[in-house]
């Protein structure tokens, strides 16, 4: 859909008892594969009336599957957990293929593809990104620049990635809003930016902090970078703040536009630009869920609203970008997006 949507309708829901983290699809099909808060990994048939989750088989994570990805020729699904490892899947047959047993330090919060499906990248609360070979799992090069601190000395994290779109630049955000943009072929690095309105401490009740950036997005000219989060929040106990996105000219390391939503409050957890560039979605929440339509020519937001199912924590597009799938708290669901 290139015309600007302002309405997303849930056609499908699939309850479950759950979370689910992460989501990917198996390109020109309804078939669907998620990471789940009890270590598994499940296929799911949305064209189904009545969709019913297939595990994957074997000894697989311990822990919350965070990160899914899909190599380029599709025969793996690469799957990190808060376990510290990375799973390569047999796409087809649901069969384990290699493990990565120490692939970080910490619990690995992202992983992702390249384009091409040629590289994967994963990220950790150890502040490390980690490049990998999708086929045959090798390492490839470590990306480090992201303190293992936060300004007030309580350990950091690092949240998330993403891959420009002619997969020849990675960008990596933290919790404190600090995002890096890397040369994926030397691992050198290409721009420092700062979102610091993303990350709330609290110095008195709880001397804790809370937030930072949790989803990002090149457009699909490579030109902006958006990154998505949280505002201040007064309560650090509850998602109490409003969802927030800001988008960069990265290349001169201006911000063009700071978004944040008048009418929805919580974390915004995933970002997709349509592939024309014309407007981008984002998604997430906090007890509920939330969605934000963005127009990227006035770079304003011109739909907020609550989402039927709990917070949304994954999303992909279909091929004409007018129907979602998401991952998220107790479901897994479909949505149009409508013009009214």
């Amino acid at each position: 859909m290139s015309t600007l949507p302002n309405k997303i309708e849930e056609t499908k829901k699939v309850s479950r008892q759950d979370m689910a983290f992460c989501l990917s699809r198996r390109p020109e099909t309804e078939q669907v594969v998620f990471g789940s808060s009890d270590a598994q990994l499940y296929e799911l048939n949305l064209a189904g009336e009545k969709p019913e989750a297939v595990a994957f088989e074997g000894e697989g994570h311990s822990s919350y599957i965070t990160g899914l990805a899909r190599s380029g020729k599709g025969n793996f699904l690469i799957s990190g957990s808060y376990d510290r490892r990375l799973i390569w899947w047999n796409a087809g047959t649901r069969t384990r293929v290699r493990e990565i047993k120490d692939a970080h330090a910490k619990w690995i919060r992202k992983v992702v593809a390249s384009p091409d499906g040629t590289l994967i990248a994963s990220v950790a609360d150890d502040m490390v990104c980690r490049l990998w070979n999708a086929e045959t799992g090798k390492l490839v090069r470590e990306l480090k620049g992201h303190d293992l601190e936060t300004p007030h000395h309580y350990p950091s994290m690092l949240f998330t990635c993403a891959f420009s779109p002619d997969g020849e630049l990675l960008a990596t955000a933290d919790k404190t809003g600090h995002i890096v943009i890397w040369k994926v072929t030397d691992g050198s690095m290409v721009k420092a930016l700062e979102a610091p309105t993303m990350y709330t401490w609290d110095p008195k009740a709880r001397r804790h902090s809370i937030g930072g950036v949790r989803a990002l997005a090149f457009s699909p000219d490579g030109s902006q970078l958006t990154a998505g989060g949280i505002g201040k929040i007064g309560n650090i106990d509850h998602l109490g703040g409003k969802a927030r996105l800001r988008t960069f000219a990265w290349e001169k390391g201006e911000t063009l536009a700071e978004m944040e939503s008048d009418e929805v409050k919580g974390m915004v957890t995933r970002i997709h630009y349509h592939p024309e560039g014309k407007w981008l979605l984002a998604l997430g929440g906090d007890h509920k869920g939330l969605a934000m339509i963005v127009d990227t020519t006035a770079n304003k937001i011109v739909t907020e609203t609550r989402t039927p199912a709990n917070h949304a924590h994954d999303f992909v597009f279909n091929e004409s970008a007018d129907r979602i799938y998401v991952a998220g708290h107790n479901h897994v669901t479909v949505h149009d997006l409508r013009t009214a």
